[in-house]
């Protein structure tokens, strides 16, 4: 990927968690070696499902890009940018948005589960049903070459894809052709066993402490069918060793003997896992807590972030507006 470019973003909704860090983060900071990467604070994102609650959006960009760099994007070799201080990207999605169909918006796999999964929520708006073209907007403002996705997001840079080629076709070969990475993502559970999230209150924190870590792995639920010490335990069912798959790699063959021979307690083992996820977490608290004390330090980060990504964009949409009579 040597002179290519990567760029990749995430919806300041929240603190982020050891999902984040296991399934993106870690990806992100071995591709700022291989490429050159803009990472991107999606705050317009945030308000497709967040329109009605945006009080936290603001503070949450900076929570957010601080744990970004505690867990080792540097912004000397990835560019750090909010979306919405570069204001062609909203005029690039507008464009765009001219000349894809409705029915082709609706086609889109996560159209209708997010919907579904958030039903306590009002999506029934242009912006819910666009964002697709605004994500395509993103990728092809700095002429992307690569995204790195989940399996469960290659249906939208297939649509970036067909909104580039059907420009370039009836304009002028100006947008790049993008391609999707799939990326490795562990999916880590929460501590009740799903979907490692927020608005479950099931997450364990980038920011948390050691006290905060200890009290919550020590709630996890684990193998229900372990009702007493000497019972032989059921690691594929426990969200412990789930953790432990990826916490524990060089022990997890024996870490699942003791557990299935019960040679060691539910417990024990979560109290292997604190220590495992202190190590990991100890260093991103340092870093965080220095990266707070210098005040203005995020905020000048953020500020050469976003200069430097207005100029690429703006280059593109320059040629944009040419290639259609503007």
């Amino acid at each position: 990927m040597k002179n290519k470019r990567i760029l990749s973003g995430m919806r300041p909704s929240g603190k982020l968690h050891l999902g984040h860090l296991a399934g993106a983060l870690k990806n992100w900071i071995k591709f700022q070696e291989e490429a050159e990467c803009f990472y991107m604070v999606a705050d317009w994102h945030a308000l497709t499902t967040e329109y009605q609650n945006t009080k936290g959006i603001k503070d949450n960009i900076k929570d957010m890009v601080v744990d970004w760099i505690a867990a080792g994007i540097d912004p000397k070799k990835s560019v750090i940018f909010v979306q919405s201080k570069v204001c062609e990207h909203a005029e690039l999605h507008l464009i765009l948005s001219m000349i894809v169909s409705i029915a082709r918006l609706e086609r889109v796999p996560s159209y209708k589960d997010i919907q579904q999964e958030l039903s306590n929520k009002d999506l029934s708006t242009y912006g819910f049903l666009g964002y697709p073209v605004l994500q395509a907007g993103d990728i092809l403002l700095y002429k992307t070459n690569f995204v790195p996705v989940g399996e469960d997001q290659l249906p939208h840079i297939e649509l970036t894809r067909e909104l580039a080629k059907k420009f370039n076709s009836l304009y002028k070969e100006v947008l790049t052709i993008p391609k999707g990475i799939l990326t490795e993502t562990p999916r880590l559970p929460g501590l009740d066993g799903r979907k490692m999230s927020k608005s479950y209150g099931n997450s364990i924190y980038l920011s948390d402490n050691e006290s905060a870590v200890s009290k919550k792995v020590m709630t996890m639920i684990t193998d229900p069918q372990r009702i007493k010490r000497d019972d032989p335990g059921h690691p594929d069912i426990c969200i412990v060793y789930a953790f432990h798959k990826i916490y524990s790699v060089k022990e997890i063959d024996k870490i699942a003997e003791n557990c299935i021979s019960a040679k060691i307690g539910c417990t024990d083992c979560k109290k292997d896992l604190v220590q495992k996820l202190i190590e990991v977490l100890k260093p991103i608290n340092e870093k965080r807590k220095e990266l707070l004390s210098q005040k203005d330090l995020v905020d000048m980060i953020l500020e050469n972030g976003n200069a430097k990504a207005k100029k690429v964009a703006g280059k593109t949409l320059d040629e944009v507006k040419e290639a259609i009579g503007f």
